[in-house]
C-alpha cells in the first residue's frame, strides 16, 4: 500500500498545487489508466487527443433536453478528466514530458468549454427566461461569449500561470513551466516555415497565452525581472520560502479556478435542466476569486520585492 502511494505520489506535479478531489479521486484513477497506456507504450499526447474526443462528446449530449443523455454527459466529461490527468502523469512516469504535451493539454480544456458552451446556447436560445415570457436568442450567446472568452478564460490562465510560479519557487526552473513572452517570440523568429510551419503556429497562440499571463501580473513582472538581473536562476532558499509560504495559500483559489469546481456546476446546472445558471456562476462566483486571488498575489510580489 505504501509503494503504490509513493508511485501516486511521484505523479504529482507536487503536493502543494494538487486539491483534494484530484488527490482522492482523479489521480488514482488516472494513474490507473497511465499504467493502461504506458503497457502499450502509448505517448501521452495520444491520450490528450482522447481526451479532447471525450470532452467534446460530453458537450454535445448536453445539448439534449433529456436527464440520462446529459448523465451519460457527466460521465464522459469525468472519464475527459480522467484522460487530462493521465496525460501527465504518464508523461512523468515516462520522462515524455514535452512542450507540446502541455500546449495540446491546455488547448484540451478549451475544446471541452467550448462544445460545452454552445450545447447550452443552442439549448437555450428558443427558451424563455426564467420568471418571464421572453426567449433567450441571442442573449444566451452574449452571456456564455462573455463568461467563456473572457471570464473563464482569464482565470484559467491566471490560474495556471499562479500554479508555474508556486512551482518556481518550490522546485526550481526544472520542475515548472514558466514561460516568458519575449524567449517564445525569439524562439519563434529564429524558426523556419518550411521546417516547423505546425509548431510556429502552435507557439504563436502559446505566446500569446503568455503574453496574457504577463499582463495580468505586473508587479509579480517587475519582481520577477529584479529577482533575475540579482541572482539569475540562484534565487536564495530564503527567498524561495518566503514567497511559497505566501503563495501555499493562494493554491486553493487556483484549483478552484481550474476545473472541478466549474465541472461540478455544469453538473448540477445541466441536470436539474437549468444550464443558464453555469455562465452566471462563472461571471459572478468565479469572478470574485479571481480578483481576490490576483489581489493577494500581486501583494505578496510587491512584499518579496521589498526584501531584495
Amino acid at each position: 500500500m505504501q509503494k503504490e502511494n509513493s508511485k501516486l505520489a511521484a505523479t504529482f506535479k507536487s503536493q502543494d498545487t494538487e486539491e483534494w478531489l484530484d488527490i482522492h479521486f482523479t489521480r488514482p484513477l488516472g494513474l490507473m489508466w497511465a499504467n493502461f497506456f504506458n503497457r502499450f507504450d502509448t505517448h501521452p499526447n495520444v491520450v490528450t487527443i482522447l481526451s479532447i474526443i471525450l470532452g467534446a462528446a460530453a458537450g454535445v449530449l448536453f445539448y439534449f433536453e433529456d436527464f440520462w443523455l446529459n448523465a451519460c454527459g457527466v460521465l464522459l466529461l469525468v472519464w475527459a478528466n480522467l484522460y487530462d490527468s493521465a496525460d501527465g502523469q504518464l508523461a512523468r512516469m515516462t520522462g515524455k514530458k514535452t512542450r507540446w504535451g502541455r500546449i495540446l493539454d491546455g488547448f484540451a480544456g478549451d475544446v471541452w468549454f467550448f462544445f460545452i458552451y454552445a450545447a447550452i446556447c443552442l439549448r437555450l436560445q428558443g427558451q424563455p427566461m426564467p420568471g418571464t415570457d421572453v426567449n433567450w436568442g441571442v442573449w444566451i450567446w452574449l452571456l456564455c461569449a462573455f463568461a467563456g472568452f473572457i471570464c473563464h478564460g482569464k482565470q484559467c490562465q491566471l490560474a495556471d500561470y499562479y500554479r508555474n510560479i508556486h512551482l518556481y519557487f518550490l522546485k526550481g526552473e526544472s520542475g515548472s513551466e514558466l514561460d516568458n513572452f519575449k524567449k517564445l517570440r525569439a524562439e519563434l523568429s529564429s524558426l523556419s516555415w518550411k521546417k516547423d510551419g505546425v509548431w510556429m503556429v502552435f507557439l504563436y497562440f502559446y505566446g500569446n497565452y503568455t503574453h496574457s499571463q504577463e499582463q495580468m501580473t505586473p508587479r509579480f513582472q517587475h519582481f520577477k525581472a529584479r529577482l533575475d538581473e540579482k541572482y539569475g536562476r540562484a534565487v536564495p532558499q530564503q527567498l524561495r520560502d518566503t514567497f511559497r509560504a505566501g503563495s501555499l495559500p493562494l493554491m486553493k483559489y487556483a484549483n478552484i479556478l481550474t476545473f472541478n469546481t466549474r465541472a461540478i456546476v455544469v453538473y448540477i446546472s445541466v441536470l436539474i435542466g437549468q444550464p443558464w445558471i453555469y455562465p452566471l456562476f462563472e461571471i459572478t462566483v468565479m469572478n470574485i476569486l479571481f480578483f481576490y486571488m490576483r489581489s493577494r498575489h500581486e501583494r505578496l510580489s510587491a512584499a518579496c520585492e521589498a526584501m531584495l
